[in-house]
């Protein structure tokens, strides 16, 4: 079997969000912020960047710490986090890192010969003389154009532009407001989707593509102007990370959360243009554990992006192989009854729903009860006519595998009792069905499980 990739890109026990994805000679390159597991702050960890070649998006390499804050002046007493970087490629082909950091209103920047670093504090981007009351210097991207020239995008709450100087440090402009925040959305073509953070922006076609995480903060949403620095309209959802919005659904299929990312653009076999968003999910019942996925998404021939659903398969390329063994947390639609409709952490319940969980670097789905629904998207079937729990707890009761969402197109119910702290195999026959499917697991019974793995065994 050729090597597969799922959603998360990295391995299970990496937790990198925010990650901008860019493309550096023959490699894509992720530089995001870096949380831990279980953490209990954003970003506790220094920048770690990983790597993959545009021909293989499915091969990610570790390129180990590029980058520690305690480089920065401001930073030395390792009392601040680091947030949301961004990387380019300067005028003089010199590859700098720009970020921001819990607490300080400030945009740091490091320097290095070479994309993957390791970078060195170069200095703070200067601000203007009157900063206004809503300007926070908060999760810098930056755009080189075709001409040289450079700009600056950040914000919290806000939006703000500027260009730079050639010394990559400098205002050459005043910043100016960009899109609308939310109380200045309403009645306009932003209503209801306003910048909240995460500024990002990507130049297709001649065209600027402003991607930003909305006040809703799980949707990656977009704006399009024929300038860098103005004249921004409204274009949609790239991906909410509840897949909330497509197909006109308004519960959320999995813990949302906030999401931050951007796009990527390559070419196929025949030259023509492909697109991917990376974006990130939240693990470990908390807000602070985050890891990044990505997907294929389409651009129709007016330019426009169509959203795109979460998936397990993400960079695969296609369905993953109804065939082997795969990690439970691979599963892109977790949910139980008391799944909310809204991001609330402070609520004590994130910490017991159903969710991806790690335990000694291994990652597993927990607090699997009542009514509990795991989805995986996609699998493509042969002939697999057993499919695999690997599950320990104490539950009592049986589970029912379907193609469908709501339950349609059984092929499989299994009545099962675990009573163990030890991982036991379930072995559940199924009716082969060969093609592409989504994969559904409905659980019903007392009692609390975990499960670690689902696998496929043909006759």
């Amino acid at each position: 079997m050729a090597e597969q990739i799922y959603n998360p890109i990295l391995p299970l026990n990496v937790y990198i969000p925010d990650g901008e994805p860019r493309i550096f000679g023959d490699r894509l390159y992720l530089y995001g912020s870096h949380d831990r597991a279980g953490g209990t702050k954003y970003c506790e960890l220094d920048y770690e960047l990983w790597s993959a070649p545009v021909s293989d998006l499915r091969s990610w390499s570790c390129h180990g710490t590029s980058y520690m804050k305690r480089q920065d002046p401001l930073l030395a007493d390792g009392k601040h986090e680091l947030y949301a970087p961004d990387c380019v490629k300067g005028p003089d082909g010199r590859y700098y890192l720009y970020y921001c950091f819990s607490e300080i209103m400030e945009i740091g920047v490091a320097v290095s010969d070479c994309p993957e670093g390791p970078f060195e504090y170069l200095g703070h981007v200067s601000k203007p003389e009157n900063i206004p009351e809503d300007m926070n210097y908060f999760d810098p991207g930056l755009h080189v154009d075709d001409d040289g020239r450079v700009y600056i995008y950040f914000g919290f709450r806000a939006s703000y532009a500027a260009e730079l100087e050639s010394d990559m440090l400098t205002l050459k402009s005043e910043p100016v407001k960009l899109i609308p925040n939310a109380a200045e959305a309403k009645g306009t073509g932003f209503a209801g989707h306003g910048f909240f953070e995460a500024s990002s922006m990507r130049k297709i076609d001649g065209r600027y593509y402003f991607i930003y995480s909305d006040e809703n903060s799980h949707s990656l949403c977009y704006a399009v102007s024929d300038q860098p620095l103005c004249g921004f309209e409204y274009g949609g959802v790239l991906i909410s990370n509840g897949d909330i919005g497509l197909s006109g659904r308004t519960k959320a299929l999995t813990q949302i959360g906030n999401t931050h990312g951007s796009i990527a653009q390559l070419s196929d076999a025949e030259g023509m243009p492909k697109f991917y968003v990376f974006y990130h999910r939240q693990t470990n019942g908390t807000e602070y554990s985050r890891q990044a996925c990505a997907e294929e998404i389409r651009m129709d021939p007016e330019g426009r992006f169509i959203q795109t659903e979460i998936t397990s398969c993400g960079l695969n390329g296609g369905p993953l192989v109804a065939s082997g063994t795969y990690p439970a947390a691979i599963a892109c639609h977790i949910a139980d009854r008391t799944m909310p409709e809204k991001i609330d952490y402070s609520d004590p319940a994130v910490k017991e729903r159903v969710r991806v969980t790690e335990e000694q670097n291994t990652s597993f789905i927990t607090g699997i009860k009542n009514r509990t629904k795991i989805g995986f998207k996609y699998f493509q079937f042969m002939d697999a006519d057993l499919c695999v729990m690997e599950v320990r707890g104490s539950f009592f009761g049986n589970v029912t595998i379907a193609f469908q969402e709501d339950g349609k197109q059984e092929i499989g119910e299994f009545e099962f009792q675990v009573n163990s702290s030890e991982w036991d195999l379930q072995l559940m026959p199924i009716v082969p069905t060969p093609g592409r499917h989504a994969l559904y697991f409905y659980f019903r019974g007392t009692g609390t499980m975990d499960l670690k793995t689902i696998g496929f065994v043909s006759a």
